[in-house]
Formats: C-alpha cells, structure tokens, sequence
C-alpha cells in the first residue's frame, strides 16, 4: 500500500457528521452495519447500503498481522467507491501496530474502529477485544495517540461493552476518558463479555452511558437486538442514542433499516450481483452462510435450506437457486424489486 494521507472527510463521508445529524435531518438515528468477523465484508455492505444503511464497517482485521503480512492486506481490506462512509475495525493490543495500521488503512477508509467488544476467548487471551476495557490506560493511550498524530483528518471510534457491575460506574469512567483522549464517538454494546446474545441487551446500561457523557461533545451508538425497524426506534428512545448498530439482524435481512420486517426476495437477488461484481475474494463457504441467512429469514423450508451448505462453488448456487426459484438477474425487470419468495411450483 502506498503511504498516501487520509482521506478529505466531507458531509458525504464523514461518519461522525452523519451520526450527529441524523436525528435533525431524517427523524431517526443513524443506521450502521455493524462489524461481523468474515461476513461484513464489501459484497455485504453494498447490498446494506440499498436499503438505508449510512455507515458500514469491515470485519475485525488484526493489526499485527495486517501491518507484517502482504496477504493479510490484500484478503482483509477490500473497499468500493460507493461504499462510504466505511469504518475499518480493527483488533490491537499495541500502540505501535495500531499506528502502523492507521497509516497504511486510513488513506482508503473514513475511519478507524477499534475493537473492544469482541469476547472470544482467543482474543481475548491476547489482549485484543474485550480484554481492552480492562486495560483502560492502553485503550486510551491508542486513542489519543491516534487523535495526537491525526486529530479531525481521521475519525476514531471505539466499541465497547459493560463492565461486570449492576451501575456500570467503571464503564462510564472509561467513557469519559475515552472522551477526553480525543474518541470521535463511542459504540457500546449493552451486555457483558460472559453475557449470551440469547440474554436481552442491558438498555438501561446504554442509558447511564450516554447520560453519564452528556456534557461531551460525543455522540454514542447503541448496539444489540436490532432486528427491526420497531427495535431500532425503542433503542433510541430508550437510550438516547445518536445511532443504533445491528450485526446479526442485518445478516439475516439486509433490508432490516428500510422497514421490511423479513428479508425481500430483490434483497438476494442484489447480494449474488454484487458478489459476483465486486471481487472481493468472499470464499463460497462465506456466500453460502449469508445466502443461508436470508433464505431463512424469508422462511423457506428447511428441506431446502439443508441443500444450500452442500454446493460446492458460486456457479452451483446460482445453478440451485434457478432451479427453485425464479431468479432474475441485474438487467432484467424486476430484478431486485420483488419482496415474495418466487418459488417454482
């Protein structure tokens, strides 16, 4: 990657911009794509971004990794021109390789997204994820030493999750030095590293956040069970919120952000036509899961939804597909418009 500077932000790419604003401009917080290890990558966030998405984020890229392996770096970062904003994620333990990785990522992103929500014990083990929001005097160190170098050229995020307290007192002292190291916004997901996502999200938890940081001037998103429209008001009318993320919501319906309360037959159709232009190297194990995800989500039996894990490459699933479905095809009417399950009799 050449070292080039980061990116002009501007009103059309600003992610922070556009989470301050949204309430003002649109009646609604905005609307962001959470990071998902493999599956958000570019194919997925085009087809997020036709139905009301505004901001989108890769999957976690792991700083060590990415700054000492070329084929990291051209497997892990793959980005479109209509795909903006878009937030790279990033998971670090080292203010070193975080520098590193903003140097090479930022000239190609509208921000950085460092990861602290992430619970896997793997990573976590190596300081990475969740293991951050108990190393508070690393986290804020990386921010601020990103903010130092860059300040408003780059927009600096954090994800992060509740601390192990009824009143989450140390989450919200985390917060506001986050805030004062230079954070642009802070996404916090309201459960716990040992909470399950079968457990409700801590609401209330979000709350005392965004009220505790009320005299910042930084915006927080919520995250956790968006899976409608409906969630996504009571999510912010409950907490506050400037935004509201989905991860799992958005996998099972792309659509999630435009009202439709199950994912729409066009919604498929416009995931197979951007696999198949953007290149990005999504393997067929991956396409398979989302295709997966949405057919389930449209409730198709599950006699069929057994068959769709045994296709062996993209051309046998478009093969499938045509053969018990009717499956239009970008350039054909109708194409990417249809809400029902066209099955063949």
């Amino acid at each position: 990657m050449l070292p080039l500077p980061p990116k002009v932000l501007t009103e059309r790419n600003d992610p922070l911009h556009l989470i301050k604003t949204r309430l003002d401009t649109h009646g609604r917080p905005a609307t962001i794509q959470g990071p998902m290890v493999r599956y958000s990558k570019l194919a997925f966030r085009e087809t997020c971004r036709e139905y009301n998405v505004d901001i989108t984020y890769t999957p976690m890229m792991l700083a060590r990794e990415f700054v000492r392996n070329e084929h990291a770096r051209l497997t892990d970062l793959s980005i479109g021109s209509a795909d903006v904003p878009v937030i790279a994620q990033v998971g670090v333990n080292s203010v070193v390789d975080l520098m590193r990785f903003v140097e090479m990522v930022s000239p190609y992103v509208d921000g950085i997204g460092i990861n602290c929500g992430c619970p896997i014990r793997e990573q976590v083990r190596e300081g990475i994820g969740c293991a951050l929001i108990y190393t508070e005097n690393l986290l804020v160190e990386m921010v601020k030493t990103v903010k130092d170098k860059y300040g408003d050229k780059l927009r600096l995020e954090t994800k992060i999750r509740i601390h192990e307290h009824k009143v989450p007192e140390r989450t919200l002292k985390l917060c506001r030095r986050l805030c004062d190291a230079g954070v642009d916004w802070i996404t916090v997901h309201g459960r716990l590293r040992t909470t399950r996502s079968s457990e409700p999200v801590d609401l209330d938890a979000i709350k005392y956040i965004v009220d505790g940081i009320a005299d910042r001037d930084t915006p927080v998103v919520a995250n956790g069970d968006c899976f409608t429209v409906e969630d996504m008001v009571r999510i912010q009318r409950i907490t506050g919120a400037h935004g509201v993320m989905a991860a799992r919501g958005l996998l099972a319906n792309p659509a999630l952000f435009s009202g439709q309360d199950k994912c729409p037959w066009g919604c498929l159709e416009r995931f197979l036509y951007h696999c198949s232009e953007v290149g990005d190297g999504l393997p067929i194990q991956l396409i398979l899961h989302h295709v997966h995800c949405m057919l389930e989500s449209m409730q198709v039996r599950k006699k069929l939804l057994k068959q769709i894990m045994n296709l062996e490459s993209f051309a046998h699933l478009l093969d499938w597909l045509e053969k018990h479905f009717v499956l239009l095809r970008e350039g054909d009417e109708g194409y990417g418009t249809g809400t029902e399950v066209p099955l063949r009799e």
